[in-house]
């Protein structure tokens, strides 16, 4: 995408993002729909993989209610972890 400091900065924002969506009890489909932004982006911002224009930057902090610098606040960003989850053991496969 861009620089390690970009793509660290776009990480930071996304979880910031979905962190104040979920302190506000609110849906990606809700934040989507009240930013009329399309659901896919929004996801994308959320996952730091999309570099976002500053009209969406400046719109989302309105929306969320929060200062703009707050979004970009350094926080842990933990990575997803790709592909399925193991299957529990069951009691057959442990004896």
């Amino acid at each position: 995408m861009g620089s390690g400091l970009t793509d660290q900065y776009l990480a930071f924002l996304g979880a910031n993002v979905r962190r104040e969506r979920l302190r506000r009890g609110l849906t990606q489909s809700e934040l989507a729909e009240a930013l009329e932004m399309d659901l896919r982006y929004l996801q994308k911002i959320e996952s730091g993989s999309v570099n976002l224009r500053f009209h969406s930057f400046i719109r989302l902090a309105s929306q969320l209610d929060v200062a703009p610098g707050a979004l970009l606040r350094k926080v842990k960003v933990h990575q997803k972890k790709r592909g399925r989850p193991r299957k529990a053991p069951t009691a057959r496969s442990q004896s």
